[in-house]
């Protein structure tokens, strides 16, 4: 569904992916995988279309997308949940989500999938966004990716920072998301446990390249202490 081939990816001067290739099979969850600072959160960036500059191809579902701007590769069914949640904290939680959607396709409304996911949300809509827990909001940035109505959702370290009783349910939510909805799912992930038990196929990424890639049951100890021991 998604292919990156021989991509450069530049914030100003500095090169931070380079020559790499990754592939993102059609209703899969694809794990992201290696130490900080690698290129990971580039990766997913370079796919939305939010670096400076790229170079080299990327095609979803066959057609090339990286020279289109962001919103259009929005409209084209790419949805972004970024790392630190990025909700709008002065908004409500109707607005933050309602936004999502109108930034993608111009419609206004929730998606029915929210209601089962995210039952807080729907009983607190005119609530600020910035009141809300890490975990709420987390929920609040997945339910705003929702309102684009997506084929692929590219998710940043969603349990980073959240409060433990809430992590078992954004993990679920991820999986219910794949199984249930189809979606394809790129997930940055530094929880090897839950990539092994969410993902069907992993990227290990080091040095703004792909350095391993393959079917999940491949992803070895030895891979995994090489390119993500400290």
């Amino acid at each position: 569904m998604l292919v990156l081939r021989n991509v450069n990816s530049f914030y100003g001067r500095s090169q931070a992916l380079h020559d790499l290739n990754f592939d993102a099979p059609e209703g899969q969850i694809v794990a992201i995988l290696g130490r900080n600072g690698v290129g990971k959160t580039t990766l997913l960036r370079t796919i939305i279309g939010l670096t400076d500059r790229t170079e080299g191809r990327i095609d979803l579902s066959g057609v090339e997308i990286g020279s289109m701007p962001t919103f259009a590769r929005a409209r084209a069914g790419i949805a972004y949940v970024p790392q630190g949640r990025m909700i709008i904290p002065d908004f409500s939680i109707r607005e933050n989500i309602l936004m999502g959607g109108f930034a993608a396709s111009g419609q206004r409304r929730i998606p029915e999938i929210v209601a089962e996911l995210f039952p807080y949300l729907m009983e607190n809509l005119e609530r600020p966004g910035g009141v809300l827990s890490g975990g709420q909001q987390q929920q609040l940035a997945i339910a705003r990716a929702l309102a684009c109505d997506p084929k692929i959702l590219l998710m940043d370290e969603p349990t980073e920072g959240i409060q433990p009783n809430i992590v078992h349910q954004i993990e679920d939510c991820i999986i219910r998301l794949n199984t249930e909805l189809g979606l394809t799912i790129l997930l940055v992930e530094q929880n090897v446990d839950f990539a092994k038990r969410a993902a069907s196929t992993f990227a290990m990424i080091e040095n703004g390249t792909t350095v391993s890639a393959g079917k999940i049951e491949d992803l070895t100890d030895e891979i995994v202490s090489r390119h993500m021991a400290i």
